[in-house]
């Protein structure tokens, strides 16, 4: 599971890693994203990648009714994503990478959870391979693109934090997840391309949005 997750990059950094076509954007850094916020996510367009916006929380064009009856849909489990009515047409048409400065997981303890910010040892952004569709609201005609993070099974690495993890692509995996069919990339990323520490608690309150939540603690 990938419940909360970083989004702080300057456009200059996100488009120089991802070779990103498009005018510049003035991107604000989200320090504590929660489900159901707009995110960044990048598509493949005619003339290269692009940066679009999209809410987090898949919402599949076939949905009639009310948001808020929704399941949940901000993660999709990539072994069985393909065959779910929910994302089986995005997993089939619509691939999409997420970028991201990091992502929180919570830790259990013996009578309570610690927060982690997990990130790439290296410092480059993190890359989620992620589903998008285009839904259109039944009253208004308005049209709402949204996305959903895919996960898998823990590298040895995240297991001591969590059961669960993103699927984090690396640079020469973007194409193959992006342009084909094939799941070999929808797997656990190497355990040393990852760094953690534990975080302060506050980042357990999505109101809380400020750099200080990835500062690490004792």
């Amino acid at each position: 599971m990938c419940g909360r997750f970083t989004q702080a990059y300057t456009w200059q950094e996100v488009h120089d890693f991802y070779d990103l076509t498009g005018p510049p954007r003035n991107l604000q850094p989200n320090y504590n994203i929660a489900p159901a916020q707009t995110i960044n996510m990048i598509v493949a367009g005619e003339s290269g990648l692009e940066l679009q916006d999209a809410r987090w929380g898949l919402m599949p064009p076939w949905w009639k009714s009310p948001l808020k009856d929704l399941p949940s849909t901000f993660n999709a489990r990539s072994e069985t994503a393909a065959g779910k009515p929910m994302f089986r047409s995005a997993f089939k048409h619509n691939r999409c990478l997420i970028p991201a400065t990091g992502f929180y997981e919570w830790k259990r303890l013996a009578d309570d959870k610690q927060p982690y910010h997990i990130a790439m040892s290296d410092g480059s952004p993190m890359t989620f391979a992620g589903l998008w569709e285009r839904w259109s609201d039944s009253e208004s005609s308005d049209q709402r693109r949204s996305c959903t993070i895919l996960t898998t099974e823990p590298n040895d690495f995240m297991k001591k934090i969590h059961g669960r993890m993103p699927v984090i692509l690396s640079p020469v995996q973007f194409d193959a997840w992006l342009d084909d069919a094939d799941k070999d990339v929808l797997v656990a990323c190497n355990d040393d391309l990852l760094t953690a520490h534990p975080v302060n608690k506050a980042v357990g309150n999505v109101h809380n949005n400020f750099p200080e939540l990835l500062q690490p603690i004792n």
